[in-house]
C-alpha cells in the first residue's frame, strides 16, 4: 500500500489516504475521514513501520519508507495499464490576494501505483506516458490552497457576503459531514463567537485537472482536492508615497475546446470557443489584508475566437492559410450557446470588440466579420433592448498603417465607453469626498451599485483572428482605463485618468506584456509580435528584427510541433481516453469528433431558435445568474460554522506563518516588482509620485544624466491629470526622502538618489571641480535661505535656554524659588522606572530580591555551577520533550 499523509500548513492536523497497490487496473482509495494530531500520526506510522518489518526488531529492512514529499495532488490518470498519481513536488509563490497565497507549479512527479508483481504490461503504455508528459505542468499552471482561482474576486466576495439567515439554514443541512481543515475566510455572526466558513464549487470551465480528480472526487474528503488553472498570474507593487498597492493580473485559460493556433479555431457545438481566456486585474491596498476589512477592486475582460464554425487548412504550408466556414449556421446556434454562457457568468451588457480587417484586396478576415455581424443581429432581435449584445467593429490594422491616426487614442475612447457601460467591482462604498465633489466621468459609470460597493455587470469580449497581438494591446488599453477608475474608487488619485510614461502605467504595461507573451506562447508557439510600444510607434529599431524572429518561430511551431501539443492537451484533459481494441490517439486522422459531441450522438432536446437563452438567466439580468442568491446556486456552496478563534479560518496565521522560520531575503513582498525600485528614476529631488509623467528616456535602471538634464527633471511638474497635486518646490526633497524612509525595501534606490554621481572627463581640472562642487539647488532641488527667519531664531534660542536651565536644575538639585525661574523652564517629570533619567545623569531602578537571585543563578550557571532542579523544572522539561519529540 501507499499511505498519503496530508497536513494543514501549521502541521497540527493531519489526514491519511490509503491507496491499494494490489489492483492491476482499478483505483482503490480508502479515506478514513479522521483528523489526526501530530502525535497520533507519528504513532500510526510507527505501528505501520513495526508491523510491516520482516523480523521484529530489525531496523535495516524498514516496513515503511518515504517515497516522495509533495505540496499537493494534481490527480490520478490511467492509460492502458494501471493508475498513476501526479504530485506537485516543487512550487513558487507568485501572488498574494488578501493573505491567500497563489502558487505556480515548478515541478511534478508521476508515480505508478500497482505493484510490479501484479503489473500487466502493454507495449503502447510508454508512448501514452510520453504524450501525457508533453503537457509541461511546470509552465504556467497555478493553484491556491485557500482561494478559488477558477472564480473572479467579485464572485468570491459576493459569496462571502451572503445573508446570515441563509447560511444558518445551509449549516443545518450539512452538519453531518465533518469539515475540519477549512481554510476559507469566515463571516462573523451578529453578537456571537461563531463564524461561518464558506466553500464554493469551482467553475469547471477553467479547471484543468477536473478529469484527473474525477476518479476520487466522491470518495475522498474535499481538502484533498486541489484545483489547478492554466494561463498567467503576475503581481507587482505600486508604491504611492510609501503606501503599498498590489496590482495583480490573473488569466484563466478555458479547458473546453483547448488547443493550439491553427488546430483549434472558432467554436465547438457546445458554444465553447478556441483560445478563450478570462483576464482579471485585481487592485488592493496591501496595508490592510483581510477581505472583510480591506479595500479590493477588480475588473474582468475576455478574449476568444469568433464563435462560428470556421477553420484554416494548415496543410497548404502558407503563412496565412485561407479561412473557410465549415458549417452553415443561419440561426446562430453556436453563437447563442456561447453568449448564453457569458450572460450566466458576467451578466449584461456583453460588448464585442472585433478587431479583424474590414477592407482587404482578397477577402480573408472579412469573412468572419460578416458572419459575426449577421449572428449578433439575429440574436439581438429576440433579446430585450436594454440587454442587447453591443457590437463594435474596429479595423485596428488599417488605423496602424495610417499616419494621420493615433491607434491608442482611438482605443482609449473605446475603452472609456466600455468601462462606463460595464462598471467594475469594488468592495467598499464611494468615498465621502467623491460624493461631495463627484467627477463628471464618475457619475456616468455603469455597473450595479449596492450598499457595500459596486458590481461589474457585463463584460468586454475582444477578438481578432488569433486573439494574440492586436487583442492584447486593446485589452491593455481597456485595463489601463479601468485601473484609473479602480485607483479613484480606492481614494488614491483625484481624477480617474492615467497617462502614459508614468511609473504606474509602465508597471502595468510590463505586467500586460508578460501576460500577452505567456498566452501567445501557449496558443501560438511564440511571444507577441506586435507590442504596445509598436502601436505607440516608439519601439526601438532593434524591435523590427525581433518581430521577424517571433514570426518565424510562430510559423515553425504551427507547422511542426502543434500537432503533438494538441495530442498532449487532448490526453491531459480527458478529451481522448485510451481504450483496448479502439484506435490509438496517434492513429486518428482528426480530433474533430472528440470536441464536437453532436457528431457521435444526437441530443434529445433541441434548443429554441428564438428563445435562445436560459430562462432564469434572462430574469436576473443585468446581474450575472451565477452570483444571484437562489436555490440552484446555494447547492454549489458548502457551509460550516466555526469558533472564531479556530486556526482554520485564522488568516493572520495563514499569511504570517509564525510557526515557520522565515528570512527577509525570501519574503515574497520584498522580492516582487516594485514601482519605486524598478520604474522610478533615481534622480535626486524628483517627484516620487507614480502618477507623474516622466521623460521616455528615464527609467528605474537609468544612471544620473548631466546637469541640464537633472535641472529639467526637477523643474518638470507636468503631472498626469490623475496625479495628486504636486508638492511645492521647497517640499520636493523632503517628500522624496520621507517616501523612501517609509518603506525599507527601497534602501538601494535611496542611496543612489541621495548621493549624486557625476561622470566627468579628467582632461580639464577646472571643469571637474565645477562639476563636483555643486549648488544645493543642483543636489537637493531646493534653495537654502541665507538668514533664518526671526521666528526660527526665537524657537532655537528657547531650545538652548531650556537645555541650560535643565542642566542647572540637575546640578543644583534645589527647588525652584523664584517665579521668574518657573516662567522660563518647563518642569519635566520622569515617566520611566529610572528616578533620574536625562542626558546628564541616570539612576537605575531598584531590583527586588527575587530578580537578584535569578541573576546570580544565571551568572553561576555561566561559570558551570548549576542549581539543583526543582519539581516544577522537571515537569516543564518533560512537557517540552513530549511536545517536541514524541
Amino acid at each position: 500500500r501507499y499511505f498519503l499523509v496530508g497536513s494543514n500548513p501549521a502541521e497540527t492536523k493531519y489526514r491519511v489516504l490509503k491507496i491499494d497497490r494490489t489492483e492491476p487496473k482499478d483505483l482503490v482509495i480508502i479515506d478514513d475521514k479522521h483528523v489526526y494530531t501530530q502525535q497520533e500520526v507519528r504513532e500510526l506510522l510507527g505501528r505501520l513501520d513495526l508491523g510491516n518489518r520482516t523480523k521484529i526488531g530489525q531496523k535495516g529492512s524498514s516496513g515503511l519508507s518515504r517515497a516522495v514529499s509533495a505540496f499537493g495532488v494534481v490527480g490520478f490518470v490511467r492509460f492502458l495499464e494501471g493508475y498513476y498519481i501526479v504530485l506537485i513536488t516543487k512550487r513558487r509563490k507568485m501572488a498574494d490576494i488578501g493573505g491567500h497565497a497563489i502558487y505556480k507549479i515548478e515541478d511534478t512527479n508521476m508515480i505508478y501505483i500497482p505493484n510490479d508483481s501484479v503489473r500487466v504490461t502493454h507495449p503502447d503504455e510508454a508512448r501514452y506516458l510520453r504524450i501525457f508528459q508533453n503537457v509541461d505542468l511546470s509552465s504556467n499552471f497555478y493553484f491556491s490552497y485557500s482561494y478559488d482561482l477558477s472564480h473572479s474576486l467579485q464572485y468570491n466576495l459576493t459569496v462571502l457576503r451572503m445573508p446570515l439567515e441563509i447560511l444558518k439554514t445551509e449549516t443545518t443541512q450539512t452538519r453531518q459531514e465533518s469539515f475540519d481543515i477549512f481554510e476559507d475566510e469566515g463571516l462573523s455572526t451578529q453578537g456571537g463567537s461563531g463564524v461561518f466558513g464558506i466553500c464554493s464549487k469551482p467553475y469547471e470551465k477553467y479547471v484543468w485537472n477536473g478529469k484527473l480528480l474525477e476518479a476520487v472526487k466522491n470518495t475522498v474528503h474535499r481538502d484533498w482536492l486541489l484545483y489547478i488553472i492554466h494561463g498567467f498570474c503576475g503581481q507587482s507593487k505600486l508604491l504611492i508615497y510609501g503606501r503599498p498597492i498590489y496590482v495583480t493580473l490573473i488569466a484563466r485559460r478555458s479547458s473546453k475546446f483547448a488547443g493550439t493556433r491553427f488546430l483549434k479555431r472558432g467554436a465547438n457545438c457546445e458554444g465553447d470557443v478556441a483560445n478563450e481566456v478570462e483576464t482579471e486585474q485585481i487592485l488592493y491596498d496591501a496595508s490592510v489584508m483581510s477581505f472583510s476589512a480591506g479595500s479590493y477592486s477588480s475588473y474582468v475582460q475576455v478574449r476568444g475566437s469568433v464563435p462560428l464554425y470556421w477553420s484554416q487548412d494548415i496543410s497548404t504550408m502558407m503563412p496565412k492559410p485561407p479561412i473557410t466556414l465549415d458549417q452553415a449556421d443561419p440561426f446562430a446556434h453556436v453563437a447563442a450557446l456561447h453568449f448564453d454562457q457569458m450572460h450566466q457568468r458576467f451578466g449584461s451588457p456583453i460588448i464585442i470588440l472585433n478587431l479583424v480587417k474590414e477592407r482587404e484586396k482578397r477577402k480573408h478576415e472579412r469573412i468572419l466579420s460578416e458572419e459575426l455581424v449577421a449572428a449578433v443581429t439575429y440574436l439581438n432581435q429576440f433579446l430585450p433592448p436594454e440587454h442587447a449584445i453591443i457590437y463594435i467593429p474596429w479595423d485596428m490594422a488599417k488605423y496602424t498603417k495610417s499616419k494621420l491616426c493615433n491607434v491608442l487614442d482611438r482605443l482609449n475612447v473605446i475603452a472609456e465607453s466600455v468601462v462606463k457601460k460595464t462598471g467594475f467591482f469594488v468592495n467598499r462604498p464611494d468615498s465621502y469626498c467623491s460624493i461631495l465633489r463627484p467627477d463628471e466621468k464618475w457619475n456616468e459609470l455603469g455597473g450595479y451599485v449596492v450598499s457595500t460597493g459596486r458590481l461589474q455587470t457585463g463584460v468586454l469580449r475582444t477578438n481578432c483572428v488569433d486573439c494574440l497581438d492586436r487583442t492584447n494591446t486593446a485589452q491593455f488599453m481597456v485595463g489601463k482605463c479601468a485601473l484609473a477608475y479602480q485607483l479613484y474608487s480606492l481614494g488614491l488619485i483625484d481624477k480617474p485618468n492615467l497617462q502614459f510614461d508614468t511609473d504606474a502605467v509602465r508597471l502595468f504595461e510590463e505586467l500586460y506584456e508578460d501576460h500577452g507573451d505567456t498566452l501567445s506562447l501557449q496558443y501560438g508557439g511564440s511571444q507577441l509580435v506586435h507590442r504596445v510600444k509598436t502601436y505607440r510607434k516608439i519601439a526601438p529599431w532593434t524591435q523590427h528584427s525581433k518581430d521577424i524572429m517571433q514570426t518565424l518561430s510562430r510559423y515553425y511551431s504551427n507547422a511542426f510541433s502543434d500537432a503533438d501539443r494538441q495530442d498532449s492537451i487532448n490526453l491531459f484533459l480527458g478529451v481522448f481516453k485510451p481504450t483496448e481494441g479502439k484506435p490509438h490517439l496517434w492513429e486518428l486522422p482528426t480530433d474533430f469528433y472528440l470536441h464536437h459531441k453532436n457528431t457521435l450522438s444526437l441530443s434529445q432536446t433541441r434548443r429554441s431558435y428564438t428563445y435562445w437563452w436560459t430562462t432564469d438567466v434572462l430574469k436576473h439580468l443585468p446581474l450575472p445568474f451565477d452570483e444571484v442568491t437562489c436555490t440552484e446556486n446555494r447547492r454549489k456552496l458548502t457551509v460550516k460554522k466555526f469558533h472564531k478563534y479556530e486556526e482554520e479560518i485564522d488568516i493572520h496565521n495563514e499569511f504570517f506563518r509564525p510557526y515557520e522560520l522565515s528570512s527577509f531575503d525570501e519574503t515574497f513582498c520584498l522580492a516582487m516588482t516594485n514601482s519605486t525600485r524598478d520604474f522610478m528614476p533615481k534622480n535626486v529631488g524628483i517627484d516620487p509620485s507614480p502618477f507623474t509623467v516622466r521623460k521616455p528616456d528615464e527609467t528605474g535602471k537609468s544612471v544620473l544624466g548631466n546637469k541640464s538634464n537633472r535641472e529639467e527633471t526637477v523643474l518638470q511638474r507636468k503631472t498626469a491629470a490623475s496625479a495628486p497635486p504636486p508638492p511645492s518646490e521647497e517640499a520636493v526633497s523632503s517628500s522624496s526622502e520621507d517616501d523612501s524612509g517609509t518603506d525599507k525595501e527601497d534602501e538601494g534606490a535611496v542611496s543612489q538618489r541621495s548621493t549624486p554621481v557625476k561622470v566627468t572627463d579628467t582632461g580639464d581640472n577646472t571643469k571637474m571641480t565645477e562639476n563636483v562642487v555643486q549648488s544645493t539647488k543642483d543636489v537637493y532641488g531646493v534653495n537654502l535661505s541665507d538668514v533664518p527667519s526671526e521666528d526660527d531664531l526665537t524657537i532655537y534660542a528657547r531650545f538652548v535656554q531650556l537645555g541650560q536651565s535643565q542642566h542647572k536644575q540637575d546640578k543644583s538639585s534645589q527647588l525652584f524659588c523664584s517665579k521668574h525661574h518657573l516662567d522660563r523652564v518647563i518642569n519635566l517629570i520622569p515617566i520611566s522606572s529610572f528616578s533620574q533619567d536625562n542626558i546628564y545623569e541616570v539612576q537605575p531602578p531598584r531590583a527586588d530580591r527575587k530578580s537578584i537571585e535569578i541573576f546570580h543563578a544565571h551568572i553561576q550557571a555561566g561559570r558551570g555551577n548549576m542549581q539543583p532542579l526543582g519539581k516544577d523544572d522537571f515537569l516543564m522539561y518533560r512537557e517540552y520533550i513530549r511536545n517536541r519529540y514524541m
